[in-house]
């Protein structure tokens, strides 16, 4: 059976502005249990203007250790990846820097875009993230950057990039969005979910709500496929 994965959290505590404790982290995953989640991925927010990756690693590494110190005494947590949430910059793909900000040290990265729409140069960065620097960028939360009628081209060029896409909870659960996000799901233009959850009472994890909501969409096919892709990039 594949694992259940939440591709996207600020679930690390006090280094973003995700959980502002060990409690609330605590207290995300235990929503996150109930929902059937097996497996979160962390992805702190790193922004290159104002932080650099060894400032970040070392706070990031704090805060994963004292999550997993608590996470200790919480038997059926799900388990843990860690990894980054890196917001776009002109140059990326020339920044080695971004090997250390991979998921767990393996070879996908998420990358967080600008506002759409994108220019061409823009998709030439995500592309050389994969030919200069041999990483697969996920681009995190791709509902961010369409409207609930426009989608601005992103989705058939994100097709031709070495990329994977991941969206939102939220894009099936709202809506006003969600006929877009079944049509996308089913033309093979999401490839992973997440929670992109903060916190217990502003923006929890949902991603439970959302993959009930695809299952009884009669999409179980496209979930299953969803879930062995994240299971193949964790736990090859």
């Amino acid at each position: 059976m594949s694992a259940v994965i939440d591709f996207h959290s600020h679930v690390l505590p006090g280094i973003d502005d995700g959980s502002s404790s060990v409690e609330e982290s605590i207290g995300m995953m235990k929503c996150m249990a109930e929902q059937g989640i097996t497996h979160v991925v962390a992805t702190p927010h790193f922004y290159a203007q104002y932080d650099n990756p060894e400032r970040f690693l070392r706070r990031r590494d704090e805060a994963e250790s004292r999550l997993r110190e608590a996470m200790e005494k919480h038997p059926g947590l799900p388990t843990l990846s860690v990894g980054a949430e890196v917001y776009y910059f002109s140059g990326i793909s020339d920044c080695d820097a971004l090997l250390q900000l991979t998921i767990d040290k393996k070879h996908c990265i998420m990358l967080e875009m600008k506002s759409s729409p994108w220019d061409t140069y823009a998709f030439r960065e995500v592309e050389g993230i994969s030919s200069k620097l041999g990483l697969t960028p996920i681009i995190a939360h791709v509902d961010r950057y369409i409207a609930p009628f426009k989608t601005y081209g992103i989705p058939q060029k994100l097709q031709e990039l070495p990329v994977l896409v991941q969206a939102n909870a939220s894009f099936f659960l709202n809506r006003s969005t969600r006929s877009m996000a079944f049509r996308m799901l089913k033309k093979g233009q999401i490839h992973l979910l997440g929670s992109d959850c903060h916190d217990l009472e502003r923006r929890p994890p949902r991603l439970g709500d959302a993959i009930e909501l695809i299952r009884t969409h009669g999409c179980s096919h496209e979930l299953q496929r969803m879930e062995s892709l994240g299971s193949e990039i964790l736990f090859p």
